[in-house]
């Protein structure tokens, strides 16, 4: 009669301990984890929808290739994913900068009504409808806005102006990145904080020699999420600044005005371009704070 073989009958013996190691990952090999291949299941529901969208589209550009190649190469196409990328990052820059500091604080300041008060503010770009979202833009930065007025007599203008499509950016992509980066800094364990100043180290030089470079990943992952929100704003962005053609704004003026086809070999060009650029970006995560964020 055959008897089970385990990981402990490989360390025992020495003559048996190859063909008693090859039989243990035979039987490992053999055995199905139901709740892994349940699970793969579910989550095939949702990633299939994706694909059988994207393969939709793909099959019916495809069928046209000289079509897609011409709308692909021309000029209002290739300036306009430009422009969405490059105010995107405009916006992620500003987040940085201002979103850094605030993420910080919400992540050592003690629970209390004041920061759950905070935190829901930094929320709200999430729960509000989009068109509200770009109305509340609009409202502020506005030639008669509370902002837009000061600043518009220094010559910076938000309506139908680059700057109105960075702040709109700026605003609904927030939380993604105020919310990453709260939860990096709070992983940080706070006695190494101490003992960086018990050494003799200021705040600022604490957070920038030591939190800060613990956190590197989740500030990555932020500017990421915030930066893909960022350039998939539609509403926001067309309530205050319809031109220049981000190409979300593009996709819909073609679509108003060209029709089906143009819009969706616009569509289908952004989603190769989006997603080569995402693949890289999400790459580049395996090497940065790979051992830094080990705490």
């Amino acid at each position: 009669m055959e008897t089970e073989v385990t990981f402990r009958d490989v360390l025992r013996g020495e003559g048996e301990d190859e063909t008693a190691l090859l039989r243990w990952k035979r039987r490992r090999r053999q055995q199905i984890d139901w709740c892994i291949v349940g699970f793969c299941i579910l989550g095939a529901a949702i990633a299939g929808i994706t694909v059988l969208a994207l393969a939709n589209i793909a099959m019916t550009e495809l069928a046209d290739p000289a079509h897609l190649i011409e709308v692909a190469l021309s000029s209002e196409v290739i300036h306009s994913i430009l422009l969405t990328f490059a105010a995107g990052a405009n916006a992620v820059l500003l987040l940085l900068l201002f979103g850094t500091p605030l993420a910080y604080v919400l992540a050592r300041s003690r629970p209390s009504r004041f920061k759950g008060f905070v935190e829901s503010i930094v929320d709200i770009p999430l729960i509000l409808p989009h068109t509200v979202a770009g109305l509340l833009v609009y409202l502020l930065f506005m030639r008669r806005g509370w902002l837009g007025a000061p600043l518009s007599e220094i010559g910076l203008a938000f309506e139908d102006a680059y700057p109105g499509t960075v702040v709109a950016m700026l605003f609904v992509a927030s939380p993604f990145f105020i919310n990453t980066m709260r939860e990096g800094f709070e992983k940080v364990p706070v006695h190494l904080e101490n003992v960086a100043r018990t050494l003799g180290a200021g705040t600022f030089t604490t957070f920038r020699t030591v939190t800060l470079p613990l956190s590197l990943r989740h500030m990555y992952n932020g500017a990421i999420f915030s930066w893909g929100r960022a350039i998939g704003e539609f509403a926001g962005v067309i309530m205050i600044a319809y031109y220049p053609f981000i190409i979300s704004t593009l996709i819909y003026y073609s679509f108003t005005t060209d029709g089906i086809q143009t819009s969706r070999s616009i569509a289908f060009v952004v989603i190769l371009v989006s997603l080569g650029v995402f693949y890289l970006l999400r790459r580049m995560t395996r090497y940065l704070g790979r051992y830094d964020d080990r705490v």
